[in-house]
């Protein structure tokens, strides 16, 4: 499946139909709520702090901008999408929108904002969109104005999809040497579906890391992008597979096979149940 940023410039690949999908379709809905409640999450505000500023950047139809506002803050938000902000204004969001290619900074004061959150922009920085476009250049006056808007002391949590590494390194390289500390944050990083990348940045000297989720195995509900039937059936038609061919029966596995098998699920973010005395036991004969 081809990346959007491979498809079509930002203003473009998000029109008046794919828009839309932002405010109908349940199932990007709640992807993009549960990214920012994680985003806003890794903030680590603190729950008597009211009333901050916070910069939405890349805030499309105004999802992110809701966590922010449900958590009892302020919010601007910008998109280079019309189209996305036309949903927003639709949708008649608390916070404040404006047109803004992110490439080109900024047009606010200095220390305006407490803090800053962005889900699924910055990785579209790395394509040259037009022949004046050079991505260093833009990821470079995109943190360097990220980072004169911020509070000293400020956060903020870019979540994105990178390519490759190569777009890992560039992105991170720019945001530190633009003033910033902190560093890759990477959720359920042995699951190929629920792995989520955070660029964690510090203006000030406050800049603990915060732990990552499913590093050590931690359970997790995992968001399947196929049809969860079609999963189901498939994995059907996987398990009669695995039948012997003499007696028709599953054949056995020894118990530090299923145990191993397990640990291995575990660590890519799969909900498995939990280990007991007879994990692994050869059950008895059926009735």
């Amino acid at each position: 499946m081809s990346r959007p940023e491979h498809i079509a410039p930002p203003e473009i690949f998000y029109d008046d139909v794919e828009s839309k999908k932002y405010s109908s379709n349940s199932r990007i809905i709640e992807i993009q709520t549960k990214m920012a409640e994680r985003a806003y999450e890794l903030l680590a505000i603190p729950e008597t702090a009211e009333g901050l500023m916070l910069l939405d950047i890349g805030c499309g139809s105004g999802i992110s901008g809701d966590v922010i506002t449900d958590a009892g803050h302020y919010w601007i938000g910008c998109d280079i999408s019309q189209h996305m902000l036309d949903v927003a204004i639709d949708r008649e969001v608390e916070g404040d929108v404006m047109l803004r290619d992110i490439g080109q900074g900024f047009p606010f004061r200095a220390g305006s904002f407490d803090a800053a959150i962005s889900i699924s922009a910055i990785q579209w920085l790395c394509n040259a969109e037009k022949s004046h476009h050079n991505p260093r250049k833009r990821l470079h006056t995109f943190f360097q104005s990220l980072f004169n808007v911020l509070t000293r002391g400020g956060k903020a949590i870019l979540q994105f999809y990178p390519e490759n590494s190569a777009q890992i390194e560039m992105i991170t390289a720019s945001a530190l040497r633009c003033g910033f500390s902190g560093g890759l944050l990477i959720d359920f990083p042995n699951s190929s579906k629920a792995k989520k990348y955070f660029l964690v940045l510090f203006t000030g000297n406050n800049n603990i890391m915060p732990s990552a989720k499913g590093v050590e195995g931690e359970e997790y509900e995992q968001q399947e992008e196929e049809d969860s039937n079609e999963v189901k059936y498939s994995n059907r038609k996987r398990d009669r597979r695995r039948v012997t061919k003499s007696k028709g029966s599953a054949q056995h596995k020894t118990k530090e096979w299923i145990m191993n098998k397990k640990d291995r699920q575990r660590k890519q973010g799969r909900e498995i149940k939990n280990d007991s005395k007879f994990s692994g036991r050869k059950r008895g004969p059926k009735f």
